[in-house]
Order: structure tokens, then C-alpha cells, then sequence
């Protein structure tokens, strides 16, 4: 779930434009202008065709490089699959691509012009970008469509939330995403009550009210049911080509479902890429045979 769903809108973008125009005092002309009109427009701009690019990002704890020189590139609309042992950098990469953590070195570009080692993880999480963690994170008491309409874009500041009322294009919005995530029999359910599957699907679907562009999903199937992991691949599927998917897990069958023999995966390994291709060549890279088996 985002961390800024009680947030305004209005008041990120004045604390953005105000921030960046103190920014722009001595640096290039064309790049602080450029990113002054991208956050007016307050829309990343993917006419080139990448959603995210990693160029040579390196970062060290204590002297161990979690990242090592990582460059990787997502495309619009792409369902990405990343895996690799633990300790490969998956998280780390996620967590710098959301400002969680800061690079030592290199570039990271959301859209062809948006830098987003110059924003805030509330900043990041405005201009589109979901991240899921692998335990699910809801408002247990409240009800699955009150946790979608906690989730909604909007105003959240006191005087708008008390006299707030949804709209009938709201109220579709929710109503399409709970048939999306399988749960609109349950819509007044507690999510309390929710098995551990629903609960992955209802943070995925308080996710996609945020409208996001590109999607880190960490782990999302850990802990289903068969019948839920297959449900939920064909959730991702159906989410490919509208949003962007970055998908780190472990379980093979589940990569081999949503790459559907033809998609890339990447490996990571020592927190660079170790190969990339079709899941069949990857799992016959002699490289990647011998870190998962130790040989």
C-alpha cells in the first residue's frame, strides 16, 4: 500500500514545485525545467517507451555492496519477473527505485524525464509508482470496500474527507476493482476476516485505486493456495499492458505462469544481473545453475 493515502494531492505538488525551484538555482537550465513542467503536468512522460531505468546504481552497507553497479530497464507496459537467491539486491533495488534507500552511485529515471533519486518516498509514490510488500498490509476492522475507498485518489485533508460523498464514477471504479481482485461477494466483509490470499488481493486492489504506472510486487504469492496463486496470475496477466509489473518471487511454476514461456526474467546475483531471457534459457544458464545449486 502507498504510504501517502492521507495526503493531498495539492499540497504534495505546491511542497514539489516550491522544492524544485530552490533545486534549479544552479544546476542545468533544461533539466530543471523540464522536471518543473513534468510535475505541473503531474504525469511522467513514456513516449520513449521505458517506464523505469536503472543505470550502474551501487549501494553499500558497511562495505558490502547490496547493488553493484545494477543497470536494468522495464518497458511500458511490461510484466517483468526478477528472481535470484537471497541476497541478490531484490529488495534493495526496490527499495531505491521507492526512495526508501539512497544510491551510492548511478541513475534512476522513472519515465524519460522523471529522476527519482531527487524525490521523497511520499514524492515517488504520487507520480505512480505501487510498491507491495510480501505480507499484506490492510485496515483489518474495515470493511474490503471501505479499505478500497480509503485507497482512492482524492482530497484527504479534514474539511474534504467529513463532507467527502463518492461519485458514481467512484463507486464504479471500486465496484470494477473488486471484480478484478475477486472479492465483490465480500465487499462488506471485514478484511480481518479475509484469508491470507484475499488479504494479498484487497492491498493489490488498494494499490491499482491508486492508478499507478508501475507496479513492485514482492513476493505476492507467498503463502496462497494453489487456486489462489493461479487466480492471482491471471490477475497480473490481465494487469499487463495498462500498468507496468515488476514481479521479484521465488516460486518458479508461478514465474513460468505469468512469463508464459515467452516473457524476460532477470537474475540477479551479488546485486548485479546475472542473465536475462526466457525462463527456459535462464534455468539452463550454466551462471545461474550453479549460484542456485552452489556449484
Amino acid at each position: 500500500m502507498t504510504p501517502d493515502l492521507m495526503e493531498s494531492m495539492s499540497e504534495l505538488r505546491a511542497r514539489h514545485e516550491a522544492r524544485l525551484a530552490a533545486q534549479g538555482q544552479g544546476e542545468s537550465g533544461d533539466r530543471a525545467a523540464a522536471f518543473g513542467r513534468l510535475l505541473k503536468g503531474g504525469e511522467p512522460d513514456f513516449t520513449h517507451g521505458v517506464a523505469l531505468y536503472l543505470d550502474d546504481i551501487t549501494v553499500s552497507f558497511d562495505g558490502f555492496k547490496a547493488l553493484n553497479s545494477l543497470s536494468l530497464t522495464i518497458n511500458v507496459g511490461e510484466l517483468r519477473c526478477i528472481i535470484g537467491p537471497n541476497g541478490a539486491g531484490k529488495t534493495t533495488m526496490m527499495d531505491v527505485i521507492t526512495g526508501k534507500t539512497r544510491p551510492d552511485a548511478g541513475k534512476a529515471s522513472f519515465g524519460s524525464t522523471i529522476d527519482l533519486l531527487r524525490l521523497r518516498e511520499n514524492d515517488i509514490a504520487q507520480i505512480g509508482i505501487g510498491r507491495k510488500f510480501q505480507k499484506p498490509t490492510v485496515y483489518e476492522q474495515l470493511s474490503v470496500f471501505e479499505n478500497l475507498e480509503l485507497a482512492l485518489k482524492a482530497d484527504r485533508r479534514a474539511r474534504a474527507s467529513l463532507f467527502h460523498r463518492l461519485s458514481g464514477t467512484q463507486l464504479d471504479r471500486i465496484g470494477e476493482i473488486l471484480a478484478l481482485i475477486h472479492l465483490k461477494d465480500d465487499a462488506q466483509r471485514t478484511a480481518g476476516l479475509l484469508s491470507h490470499g484475499q488479504k494479498q488481493w484487497l492491498e493489490i486492489g488498494m494499490l491499482l485505486m491508486q492508478d499507478p504506472k508501475l507496479l513492485l510486487l514482492d513476493e505476492p504469492v507467498a503463502g496462497m493456495t494453489d487456486e489462489e496463486t493461479e487466480r492471482t496470475a491471471e490477475l497480473f496477466l490481465s494487469l499487463e499492458g495498462q500498468h507496468s509489473l515488476v514481479v521479484v518471487e521465488h516460486d518458479m511454476k508461478f514465474v513460468d505462469q505469468l512469463t508464459e514461456g515467452r516473457k524476460t526474467v532477470t537474475v540477479l546475483h551479488e546485486g548485479s544481473v546475472l542473465a536475462e531471457g526466457k525462463l527456459s534459457e535462464v534455468q539452463a544458464n550454466e551462471k545461474v545453475v550453479e549460484v542456485y545449486l552452489g556449484r
